[in-house]
């Protein structure tokens, strides 16, 4: 009972040290609330269908097949003029479309007497080129089926094989997949928070005047681990909450933002001990928020993540609250990511004790 005051005592000393450190207590509100604004600001559906204008002067034909052909990722926007069609794809007009297609006068006529006749393709500069090409296929092979003709080539029999998962009409949104970066970044504000601290506390020699009291070592640790644990946990906490996270998956959520919470504490508890001064301790705590925040950026660009991003100790984390808070994953899906998790914390918890220790029992 007597340890448990004592590092009740010094958990109560560090968070009214904190709440006097201005800098962070702002930076701490006021990122939370500008994630929590980025999250809400940023796109919650994907559109999947390229909207296509045409414009084909006595073409009911085309117009009809081109009809049959919506909701396979192709919108088709019927316009009276060319000029009219040419303006939507500049941005000029509505409504706005990002290709065109203009068919000339007697178009089926021609095509069908075997006469040459041209039709205008419209692509704004943002189109890949990717994107142009099967534009200009897929209105060739559009062409002839109205003009009543075969394509003058015999398609080869194929057939697709889709590795991997197939996102197809199932795209992530972009605000979906940010969301773990904004709550890692959220764990990673209040590392800056737990380094500060630390930091302060050794050069300003605090810590040597508490070693003088009753209180031990061992102590010191147990409430900065404390401390900072409940900071960030906190905080992930509230970010989860204002972005509507906390699902049917709240117990595997928490349990994933507590392993945060500790990896944050960890990196708080290194760069607080091995920075010498305010400017090295932040320059420590940089590297660590860069090498940590790889395996959310890399969720904003769907593929099979590299072998290395696999290996960065925040990976297991940000994948857990992707697979729980936006594919509906269960246990199941996000149990090896959090023991990878588990073991990563460890280990750099390990190290944060072993640094702090070190450098308090030299002052």
């Amino acid at each position: 009972m007597r340890r448990a005051a004592i590092i009740g005592a010094i958990i109560k000393k560090d968070l009214v040290e904190f709440s006097r450190d201005r800098l962070y207590v702002m930076l701490s509100v006021f990122g939370l609330a500008m994630f929590i604004l980025v999250f809400w600001v940023l796109p919650g559906t994907v559109d999947e269908t390229i909207d296509v204008g045409v414009h084909a002067p006595g073409m009911e034909a085309v117009l009809g097949a081109l009809e049959q052909e919506q909701g396979e990722g192709l919108g088709f926007v019927g316009f009276d003029s060319a000029e009219e069609l040419r303006a939507a794809v500049e941005g000029e007009g509505e409504p706005r479309v990002s290709m065109g297609v203009v068919f000339p006068e007697g178009f089926v006529e021609a095509v069908a007497g075997g006469r040459t006749a041209t039709v205008t393709l419209l692509v704004d500069a943002a189109v890949p080129a990717e994107t142009r090409t099967a534009l200009s296929a897929y209105v060739r092979e559009i062409a002839f089926a109205a003009a009543g003709r075969d394509l003058p080539v015999t398609q080869p029999a194929q057939e697709t094989v889709i590795l991997g998962e197939d996102r197809a009409g199932d795209q992530t949104p972009l605000r979906e997949r940010v969301r773990p970066l904004l709550v890692f970044f959220i764990l990673l504000v209040e590392s800056f928070a737990l380094a500060s601290l630390v930091g302060s506390e050794i050069q300003q020699r605090t810590v040597t005047a508490l070693l003088v009291t009753p209180a031990r070592t061992g102590d010191v640790l147990a409430a900065k681990t404390v401390t900072g644990t409940a900071l960030a946990f906190t905080e992930a906490v509230i970010m989860l909450l204002a972005v509507r996270a906390l699902g049917a998956h709240i117990g595997g959520l928490l349990v994933t933002v507590l392993l945060g919470a500790v990896l944050a504490t960890a990196v708080g508890m290194i760069a607080g001990s091995a920075g010498r001064d305010f400017m090295g301790t932040l320059f420590i705590g940089m590297i660590f928020m860069l090498a940590l925040a790889v395996p959310a950026f890399s969720l904003m660009f769907p593929g099979v993540a590299s072998v290395w991003v696999k290996v960065i100790p925040s990976y297991g984390i940000v994948q857990a609250i992707h697979t729980l808070s936006s594919e509906g994953g269960g246990w199941a899906d996000v149990a090896p990511h959090l023991l990878m998790a588990l073991g990563w914390c460890a280990a750099l918890f390990a190290v944060g004790l072993v640094v702090l220790k070190r450098r308090v029992e030299a002052l």
